[in-house]
Parts: structure tokens; C-alpha cells; sequence
């Protein structure tokens, strides 16, 4: 398409698929062996991963096991929960074959493990190209390592991609990588700037919509 985005990116976890609430169901229960009550407070400091990070928060609130206990002990309860079925974020699926069908290149950038991406997409009818897990990367969310491998997939330039995020970890590696950012934040506050907007739905968006989004872009 002219005067579009040359790609566009979808985060997984709290963006394409609703698979929070399985993390945190997750988390809750791996936490609660170990007698700690897993908060609302903890859920949002381990958003957006990597899971390394959360393995590590773990692990410091109980002082038991290792951190890669934890990081290994969350992926295996999550993936049994995510082997029941994963529902999609309102506006997603349709969004993300509307794209497909106008000829744009998506892809899936996550920050979670290959097993987890490949648990959620399974039972998914999905458009992705390629997807991108952390098993692919040398370094994964924050670091943009994941998008600019997405975009190089395609042979285009990242800086005019278009990347969707929910977390400030996956804001933070969408920035980093130089691509314009449309985030849709649940339980973090997100800062608008010539790059970023941000907006309560991917239900929002269509086309039509997204290339306005693309001329307000380029024109700044």
C-alpha cells in the first residue's frame, strides 16, 4: 500500500492474545507455594516480561529455589493453562487479517518463550508471516532486537513500521527500535509523543483509520 506503513508488529501477551489473566492466575499459584500473596502491584511490575526478570522477582520475594526455578516452573503452568485455549483481544484477529488482506506485512513480536507463543497460537486461525519469540533473539524486550529482526524479515525499513504494544517493557523496545508505536495500555500509563499514540482498543482501528494515523505520523 502507498503512504502506509511498510510492516506492522503485534506484541503477544495483554495485545493480540488475553493471556494476562492466565499469567496472572499463573503467577498466583506458583507464588502461594511458597507462602507469598501475589499482588496486583506484583502482577504489574512483571509486565511485558522478559520472563527472566520475573524468574529473578520471584525469587526475591521468597528467597527459595533460583530464579531460573521460577522462570522454568511459570512457563510449564502457563503452557497447561494456554493448552485449554487463549481468547483473542477484542479487535486483534479481525485487525490483524484486514492488514493481511490489504497487502500490509504483519508479523508477532513476544517477549515470551517459543512454547508459549506456539501454546497460544496453536489453536489460533492467525496471519502472522513469521512470529518472533525470545528463543529467537540474543536479547528480547526491552532491547528492540525483536522488532528489527521482524522488519528485517521483510526487507524493510523499521522506522516506518508500526509496532502495537501494551506494556511498558514492549513501549520500551518499540521506541528503541525507531518504529512508530500505537499502544494500548491496560494497567500502565503510557506517554504520547510524535511516535507513539495511545488508545483504549485495537477495536478502534481499520484502515481507513491506521492511514490517517500514518499521515499524522509523517507529516511531524
Amino acid at each position: 500500500m502507498e503512504n502506509f506503513f511498510s510492516a506492522v508488529f503485534f506484541d503477544m501477551d495483554g495485545l493480540f492474545a488475553n493471556s494476562e489473566p492466565l499469567w496472572l492466575e499463573g503467577e498466583t499459584e506458583l507464588m502461594a507455594r511458597y507462602g507469598h500473596v501475589w499482588t496486583h502491584e506484583d502482577q504489574v511490575h512483571c509486565l511485558g516480561g522478559p520472563l527472566t526478570r520475573v524468574g529473578d522477582y520471584m525469587f526475591s520475594l521468597v528467597s527459595a529455589q533460583s530464579p531460573q526455578f521460577f522462570t522454568k516452573a511459570l512457563v510449564e503452568i502457563v503452557v497447561a493453562k494456554l493448552a485449554a485455549g487463549t481468547q483473542l483481544m477484542p479487535g486483534a484477529q479481525k485487525l490483524a487479517r484486514v492488514l493481511k488482506e490489504s497487502g500490509v506485512p504483519i508479523a508477532m513480536v513476544s517477549a515470551s518463550p517459543r512454547n508459549i507463543v506456539n501454546a497460544v497460537l496453536s489453536g489460533v486461525d492467525h496471519d502472522f508471516a513469521t512470529t518472533i519469540s525470545s528463543d529467537d533473539v540474543k536479547k528480547t524486550k526491552p532491547d528492540p532486537e525483536g522488532y528489527l529482526k521482524a522488519a528485517e524479515f521483510f526487507g524493510v525499513d523499521i522506522t516506518n513500521c508500526l509496532v502495537f504494544e501494551d506494556s511498558l517493557t514492549g513501549v520500551a523496545a518499540a521506541t528503541a527500535s525507531g518504529a512508530f508505536l500505537i499502544a494500548v495500555p491496560h494497567f500502565v500509563t503510557v506517554n504520547e509523543s510524535p511516535r507513539v499514540r495511545v488508545i483504549k482498543s485495537l477495536e478502534e482501528l481499520n484502515i481507513e483509520v491506521l492511514a490517517n494515523y500514518y499521515t499524522e505520523f509523517v507529516s511531524q
